[in-house]
């Protein structure tokens, strides 16, 4: 695997051990363990388009119909396919232009603005995955519910249970090999875009023009802006994966496949979300999509065919998130050991085991998701918060990269050969960023304050990393940033105390 071939951070002098150093099992053949796996095109795209299909897509009927009609959803898909359009030509344009920075969501962070930085978007994007991938487990368990009423809504002690030991199950799966856990995604991403189109193909059949029009408008009560800003985070929940094709980046065949993926399966997702939702108008009224229960997918699927097309939609779910779950596990298990790789978490996440699996980091991920599934024992709201927390969180590293982007273009860095397409670069990035800006605007002030909840203990890692380095922990503007943080972490825990923020 490469290495970071240059440092921004002029008191950086950290290498990364290599494999051998750190693998667990000394007596395994090396040259077996450092063999590469590569990912052909087809599994890149699996891996985009399975991260992102996951639980929000089931969802969407009933997110929508409660915070707007069909025009505001429109408005909602154009200014959301617009913006993660842009985010997907960004992270194109960067797997091409530093070809040396694997897995770059938060590592571009780095490069771009510093060590701490790039450390705050590692966390926040590990973190979000985490809590993510709780929100999979809950929702695998509401369904559940709708037939076995000792899962209830997926908070139950039941539920927690089931789900711990299928949590520890996809862990030993992706113990044994990426390359397999790859594999079985590419398999089960298939399986679960069925049940969705055979879900399309109904609203096409059923689509009721007259009553398409009735839903057109949405609230009376409230602006087209407003009502559009109230389903910016649902959006942001869907559109999340699109960078999977990034963070593996140093498992594709080919460099070229990275971006090519990215934008293939960036928009397949697209269509199929915008028909998901758009189309669910025409077939029942706002106010009975907005009245049902998750999965609302189910409910809509029942009223045009029957009790039947809730278990089917069911089971297509329960193979849909699963394999967005198994996606999301090696995202999340890849982010601390890269992290680690280029000195921004402590070198104990370098582990891996004889199959070349960061073992350590899949280990502490795991550990973190079964700390998060015991305190939905303890939330009535499990699902949305877990949905607009891990938003919240993954919009941290999503502004970096377009910043980062945006950075190079100005400043004409990577485009010494061929200085005309900076003004482009310079619009993809600067549109990208504004669109994230936008996103976390949308999201309120509350799930800005809880991510710095998290951003604040957390830091206790790059601690640790910079100590092994033996440098200093923070330079001037770091610490401004950490003190930062740290406040909005203070008054985070002040409102929660106070009940001014309900989790």
């Amino acid at each position: 695997m490469s290495k970071p071939e240059r440092q921004t951070d002029s008191l950086e002098t950290y290498e990364s051990p290599t494999h051998e150093s750190t693998t667990e099992d000394s007596t395994t053949d090396k040259s077996e363990a450092d063999k590469p796996v590569k990912l052909p095109l087809p599994s890149l795209i699996a891996l985009v388009v399975g991260s992102m299909v996951g639980a929000g897509i089931f969802a969407l009927p009933r997110s929508f119909a409660a915070a707007t009609g069909g025009l505001g959803a429109l408005i909602a898909w154009l200014i959301a396919g617009t913006g993660m359009y842009m985010l997907a030509l960004v992270f194109q344009s960067l797997a091409q232009r530093r070809p040396d920075l694997d897995s770059g969501i938060f590592v571009y962070a780095k490069e771009g603005f510093g060590s701490y930085i790039g450390f705050a978007a590692a966390l926040a994007f590990w973190t979000g995955s985490c809590v993510g991938n709780v929100s999979y487990w809950v929702l695998i368990k509401s369904t559940l519910g709708r037939f076995f009423p000792v899962f209830g809504d997926g908070n139950t002690l039941t539920a927690v249970l089931v789900a711990s030991v299928l949590l520890w199950g996809f862990h030993y799966l992706i113990l044994r090999g990426v390359q397999g856990a790859a594999s079985v995604n590419k398999i089960v991403t298939i399986a679960k875009i069925v049940p969705l189109l055979v879900f399309v193909v109904f609203l096409i059949i059923h689509f009721n023009s007259s009553r398409f029009s009735t839903n057109f408008w949405g609230d009376a009560g409230s602006s087209i802006w407003q009502q559009v800003r109230r389903t910016m985070l649902v959006t942001v929940f869907v559109f999340i994966g699109v960078e999977a094709a990034s963070v593996y980046s140093r498992y594709a065949r080919k460099r070229s496949d990275v971006g090519l993926a990215t934008i293939l399966g960036f928009i397949g997702v697209l269509v199929l979300m915008m028909m998901v939702t758009v189309l669910s108008y025409g077939v029942m009224p706002r106010g009975d999509i907005a009245a049902l229960r998750n999965p609302s997918v189910a409910g809509v699927m029942e009223s045009m065919v029957g009790r039947w097309g809730t278990g089917f939609i069911s089971a297509g779910l329960i193979i849909s998130v699963l394999g967005a779950y198994l996606a999301w596990s090696l995202l999340a298990a890849e982010a601390p050991y890269v992290a680690a790789k280029y000195g921004l978490f402590p070198r104990y996440f370098l582990k891996v085991n004889h199959k070349n699996v960061p073992s350590a980091a899949l280990w502490m991920t795991n550990i973190v998701i079964q700390a998060f599934l015991i305190v939905t024992l303890f939330t009535q709201y499990a699902f949305q918060l877990a949905l607009e927390l891990t938003s919240a969180l993954t919009l941290i590293p999503y502004l970096l990269v377009a910043a980062y982007a945006f950075k190079l273009a100005l400043s004409g860095e990577t485009y010494e050969r061929n200085p005309g397409l900076r003004t482009r670069a310079m619009i993809i990035g600067g549109l990208a960023t504004v669109y994230t800006l936008v996103m976390i605007y949308s999201g309120g002030l509350k799930y800005v304050l809880l991510s710095a909840v998290i951003l604040l203990p957390g830091t206790i890692l790059f601690y640790l990393a910079r100590r092994e380095q033996n440098v200093r922990t923070f330079a001037h503007a770091e610490a401004i940033v950490f003190g930062i943080i740290a406040v909005g972490a203070a008054i985070a825990i002040f409102a929660i105390a106070t009940g001014r923020i309900v989790v």
